[in-house]
């Protein structure tokens, strides 16, 4: 599979504003390192691609916004990196609080040398991918292009934002939308109220799979290999309150396919307890989680209803039918 194949798959499942961190996972895989094993780097063949306007068709980026002697090379450099490796490092250096760099902090956070990093900058500029301006170099508009372009990028968001909006109304807390993302919980959307408690989450923030109402759901509804290779990791404590045991944990999975929700009590901060519910699609594979954050010390049996409630209506949109 194309990058651009892999590329439009993940777009039809996302937000613009996680259009970044689902393409960096599709680069990880291209380059052969994931997020176990972020050093590892391998020779790998990628297709820069674009989308035709006229006719809405994927095609190689020299067709249309590859700049005049841009070389969008994937030969390895003398350190053994390809290029996709090296534009991975480039991009992952931008993060929700670092939105905008100098060329020169880009690679020096790339382990780059100065003139690698000027060129990959300047390419992706000339790509649209990156944006320059007087303040620094930032992602550019070209990933959201991408990601809203095609009829179905934005479908489960769709599906999801209006039941989203009446969960967030009648709990008047923090509404999320998660997806399973290189093994971590990978946030879509997130509607809030001024008057909601603490939550860590944001849009295209990730959080870990066994540390997150979100994430347990999400596991427990994987692939028996995929939970088997969270289980056999170390799990990293967020707070004391969350699951390190692998024992326990994998009970508490077993416990959220019971009761088709996950309850997560001081998890991700000790003052919030977090609760989710799985969504499938037209397949009755799940393929995403809906979530709440209350307080602590919050009844938590209404907004369960709710979450139950808004489930059913978005997997009825999505042609799921129980």
């Amino acid at each position: 599979m194309s990058l651009c194949e892999a590329w439009s798959g993940a777009a039809s499942r996302v937000s613009g504003a996680a259009a970044f961190a689902v393409l960096i996972g599709l680069l990880r895989r291209g380059t052969g390192r994931d997020a176990r094993d972020p050093g590892r780097a391998a020779s790998a063949s990628i297709r820069w691609c674009g989308m035709s306007a006229a006719a809405g068709r994927s095609i190689p980026f020299n067709e249309s916004r590859t700049p005049p002697g841009a070389q969008w090379s994937v030969a390895n450099s003398p350190s053994g990196d390809s290029m996709t490796d090296r534009l991975v490092r480039v991009l992952e250096t931008f993060t929700p609080t670092r939105t905008v760099q100098t060329t020169a902090q880009i690679g020096r956070r790339a382990h780059l040398p100065s003139s690698t990093a000027h060129r990959i900058v300047g390419e992706l500029v000339e790509a649209g991918l990156l944006e320059r301006d007087e303040s620094g170099v930032r992602i550019g508009m070209r990933l959201w292009e991408l990601a809203t372009r095609s009829s179905h990028a934005l479908r489960l968001r769709q599906a999801a934002l209006p039941f989203m909006e009446r969960i967030q109304a009648r709990v008047r807390e923090h509404t999320q939308l998660a997806i399973l993302e290189q093994d971590e919980a990978l946030f879509l959307e997130r509607l809030s109220a001024p008057e909601s408690g603490s939550n860590v989450t944001r849009i295209a923030g990730r959080l870990p799979l066994h540390a997150s109402s979100s994430g347990l759901v999400l596991l427990a509804y994987a692939d028996a290999e995929l939970r088997e290779r969270v289980l056999a990791t170390r799990l990293e404590p967020v707070t004391p309150a969350t699951i390190v045991d692998p024992s326990a944990l994998r009970r508490k999975l077993a416990e959220v396919r019971t009761l088709g929700h996950a309850v997560a009590p001081g998890y991700v901060e000790d003052v919030s307890t977090g609760l989710a519910v799985p969504l499938r699609d037209e397949t009755s594979t799940v393929i995403a989680a809906l979530s709440v954050v209350l307080p602590r010390d919050a009844e938590t049996e209404f907004a369960l209803v709710e979450l139950h409630r808004a489930a059913r209506d978005i997997e009825r949109a999505l042609g799921y039918r129980r």
